[in-house]
């Protein structure tokens, strides 16, 4: 009864005025929206043969005619999104709109509402009791207390020679039984706080509510949100098989919009709405308390507040969090990216998350885990632009104020096509079956094995918002799994039309071309993709090209009409515009980035074309050709997944190098006769020879030492048999564009380092040097890529040549420093090499070939 009374009182207290703010907020868009909308949206389904537009990207400000408007003529700005997709604003399937169900169903006529009421109510257990009631937190509570206790002793030893008898009798009253408890309780106090903080409250009427109002804001700014019904259908199915089976949804991160619109989706198809990780930074008034209510779970973006020190307690309840939440049936979803891309393309994966859900599996608290990765793309961000921070400048905290600008600004502008792809789910037992398998027959590697293990707090450096959960035996597993997500959804993201706008305008059109032209170019990149990625648009190649324009704006490609009629498109121009194409154009460069490394090392390998008679032609070896783009593939280690761990690298270029051949840019002595040749049967045509070759080479085993050495030296001649194509050598040059703007700044990154000789600095003032020799290069046109202007890829470079041991970074008073590796700083003539390295990788237009 007491303790009825007391959460009573806690609720009570609890509704503050922050809470009343929050209704009148929800009170008022309601309101407003039901206002604004829905007399018109009901006269258009009464009476169909009036012709009514609800037209919702009308100003807020203004109240459209929607009978006999007079509207301007203006170009087409609509867009169909892809075969096979459905827009999911247009779908209400529980509100009896069609077929009817009964010309009495009030859904019929109020579908949003219905749907939004209709849809399956599921059950969402709090967890908070049962974390706060866990033996482990108890430990780890009473664990960081010792440790507090010791640390205290451990400086009144230092100082114990200068104490006086007072300040004896002081210490010892710190010592006492007394002073432990007091330790424990503020530790136990901390760790009913941070649960408070981080707990979700999700529930049936907040998902219903908010279901319905972005029923009716998302058309405001949206065009469309876009996925395919079969991949709903796969969804539900998985759930259904395994009702005890909790989803990890996996997507990756671009817009704060992504919270929201996979919980809109699934809560509309009756698949259970999960629990999902955001970062503290969206604790904001009246923002932070709905997303808590649709199911976020906050974490701290730094876990621990010193550097070098584990912080026992928060780690314990966030690992328990998710642990019981996975026990009583929760779908979790995370961002394994981490943060939102500031560069367009995916992110290496952050293994924290993840690490408690693979641990809970090994350690059998869940029997399974059904991993699915999601897609998520945009025409247009919603949420700006990251110019600002690809620049060096500080990123703008968020705040309540800059929410409700944002939402604003949302509403009066048109963002196009939204698109979410769900992949298939693969379960973490097979994941690790598989693994295993691999393991077994490498002889090398270690076989997982679930068993029952406590919570241990000697985790890895690896992070997830700045935690770490890892457990440290299983982090090779954690990384495999992680970066297979990363490089699924890659792959299945969708292509828009913005990007291929984008990517053809800073490869292949850089310096602007007709409107025919890009879209003939438009023409070859569809081709190009088709049956290897999923476009997210269709129809005619010059509407499209007019359409990501408009969409784009003037900020970004000007349209200008010359005196002879002809439209030309071209980039802005300024360093902002470059910087913001390439957000839209790295949607692409990774399904590019090995063709890419593949052309660019054959062009580094040619032989110039004046030591060359008018006889031979100019080509390279294939083998020397794959030997030395596995040395470049390594540099962008950082910069691109580009391959699965499963797969082989080596094999993989193999295929690119098979695909660049096909596409004519590369030609072998056998080109004619294979020119139609798909890419898997010109891999099985190399592998049958590669093991006649290996035959014949154990039967000479048998012959005398001299057959050998004979046969040993006409190998090592390596004839060329990859040859140029010089008809097609415009394609070839935009190809090696793809990566240009990335090599330019780890070329000038390795250039800085000279200042790094005998000179360690703050890491943070090394940034800072590298983004100021970036502008200038580019001011200069020294630099002849501004989107080389990239914190990102700066950052990247330095996990490089750290791995290289280049460079070396620690940690002093919370700092980190920044020096030159012992081989390195004993002789500065050894930076050339790395300098020589970083420059291999950019694009060779000396060669006389171009």
């Amino acid at each position: 009864m007491l303790a009825s009374a007391i959460g009573f009182l806690q609720g009570a207290l609890e509704f503050s005025f922050l809470g009343c703010v929050e209704i009148a907020s929800v009170a008022f868009f309601v309101y407003y929206i039901y206002a604004k909308t829905r007399a018109p949206s009901i006269i258009g389904s009464l009476f169909p043969h009036l012709h009514i537009n609800v037209n919702y990207r009308s100003s807020l400000l203004k109240f459209n005619n929607m009978v006999n408007s007079k509207m301007e003529p203006k170009r087409e700005n609509s867009l169909a999104h892809g075969i096979g997709t459905k827009n999911m604003l247009e779908l209400t399937p529980h509100a009896g709109r069609k077929p009817y169900n009964s010309i009495f169903d009030w859904g019929v006529y109020f579908p949003y509402i219905a749907q939004a009421t209709r849809s399956k109510q599921y059950h969402f257990p709090r967890v908070t009791n049962m974390v706060q009631n866990d033996p482990v937190l108890q430990r780890a509570i009473k664990q960081a207390a010792e440790q507090i206790l010791r640390e205290k002793q451990m400086s009144m030893d230092f100082s114990k020679e200068d104490l006086n008898k007072n300040n004896d009798k002081e210490n010892n009253a710190r010592d006492s039984p007394s002073g432990y408890q007091n330790i424990l309780n503020k530790q136990e106090h901390r760790a009913i706080t941070i649960l408070k903080d981080m707990r979700s409250t999700l529930n049936n009427f907040l998902l219903a509510l908010t279901s319905w109002i972005l029923y009716k804001l998302l058309p405001c700014f949206l065009s469309g949100v876009v996925t395919h019904t079969q991949q709903i259908e796969m969804l539900k199915a998985a759930s259904e098989k395994a009702p005890g089976i909790p989803l990890i949804f996996l997507p990756l991160h671009r817009s704060h919009l992504d919270y929201i619109m996979v919980t809109f989706i699934l809560y509309n198809n009756d698949i259970r709405s999960p629990l999902v990780a955001a970062g503290n930074n969206l604790q904001i008034p009246v923002f932070g308390e709905l997303l808590r209510g649709l199911g976020a779970f906050f974490i701290k973006r730094k876990i621990d507040p010193v550097v070098g020190k584990k912080d026992i307690v928060y780690r314990a309840v966030l690992h328990l969090y998710l642990q019981h939440a996975l026990k009583v049936g929760h779908n979790v979803e995370f961002f394994i990216e981490g943060g939102r891309t500031r560069t367009g393309k995916p992110c290496l994966p952050k293994g924290g998350i993840l690490s408690v859900i693979v641990n809970a599996f090994m350690d059998r608290s869940i029997p399974d885990a059904l991993i699915v990765p999601v897609s998520v793309n945009y025409e247009k961000l919603v949420d700006g632009n990251f110019v600002r921070e690809q620049r060096g400048e500080k990123k703008d905290p968020e705040s309540f104020i800059k929410a409700i600008s944002g939402i604003w600004k949302a509403l009066n502008s048109n963002y196009g096509l939204m698109r979410i792809d769900f992949n298939e789910p693969y379960s973490i037992k097979e994941l690790v079956q598989s693994y295993n398998k691999i393991a077994n027959e490498d002889g090398t590697m270690k076989v997982y094995k679930p068993s029952v293990r406590t919570l241990q707090h000697n985790q890895s450096t690896s992070s997830l918002y700045g935690t770490d959960v890892v457990c440290e035996e299983h982090r090779s597993l954690i990384d495999s799994i992680s970066r297979q997500v990363v490089f699924d959804c890659a792959v299945a993201t969708s292509v828009m039309s913005t990007n291929a706008l984008a990517f053809l305008l800073l490869t292949r059109y850089r310096k602007g071309a007709a409107e025919h032209e890009i879209a003939k170019g438009l023409d070859e990149l569809r081709t190009t993709l088709k049956g290897r990625k999923d476009i997210g648009f269709s129809g005619d190649s010059s509407h499209i090209i007019n359409y990501a324009v408009d969409l784009l704006g003037e900020n970004l490609v000007v349209r200008q009409e010359g005196d002879d009629g002809v439209t030309t498109i071209q980039p802005k121009g300024t360093i902002e515009s470059w910087i913001e194409l390439a957000y839209y154009s790295n949607t692409l460069t990774p399904h590019f980035a090995l063709q890419s490394i593949c052309l660019n090392t054959f062009h580094k390998l040619l032989p110039k074309s004046d030591v060359l008679s008018e006889k031979q032609e100019p080509g390279v070896s294939r083998k020397r050709l794959i030997e030395v783009a596995l040395e470049n593939c390594e540099v962008f280690r950082y910069e691109y997944i580009l391959n699965k761990p499963t797969q082989v690298l080596g094999n993989m270029l193999e295929i690119a190098l098979d695909e660049l051949i096909m596409q004519g840019f590369i030609k072998t002595a056998q080109s004619d006769n294979q020119a139609d040749a798909p890419v898997e049967t010109m891999r099985m045509a190399r592998a049958i020879a590669s093991y006649i070759e290996s035959n014949d080479l154990d039967q000479d085993d048998d012959d005398d030492d001299d057959d050998v050495n004979d046969y040993v030296n006409v190998d090592q001649i390596e004839e060329p048999d990859m040859f140029l194509v010089p008809e097609t050598i415009t394609q070839q040059k935009a190809l090696c564009e793809v990566l240009a703007p990335f090599a330019q700044t780890y070329l000038i990154v390795a250039e800085s380092l000279f200042i790094l000789y005998k000179n360690p600095m703050l890491e943070s003032e090394f940034m800072k040097f590298v983004m100021k020799e970036l502008h200038a290069k580019v001011a200069n046109k020294q630099c002849p890529y501004p989107e080389s202007i990239s914190t990102d890829s700066v950052r990247n470079c330095l996990k490089v040549l750290e791995k290289w041991f280049v460079v070396e970074i620690s940690n002093q008073s919370g700092l980190r420093l920044l020096a030159l590796g012992t081989l390195y700083e004993t002789s500065r003539d050894s930076l050339k090499n790395i300098l020589q390295r970083m420059y291999n990788i950019l694009p060779q237009y000396n060669n006389g070939y171009f």
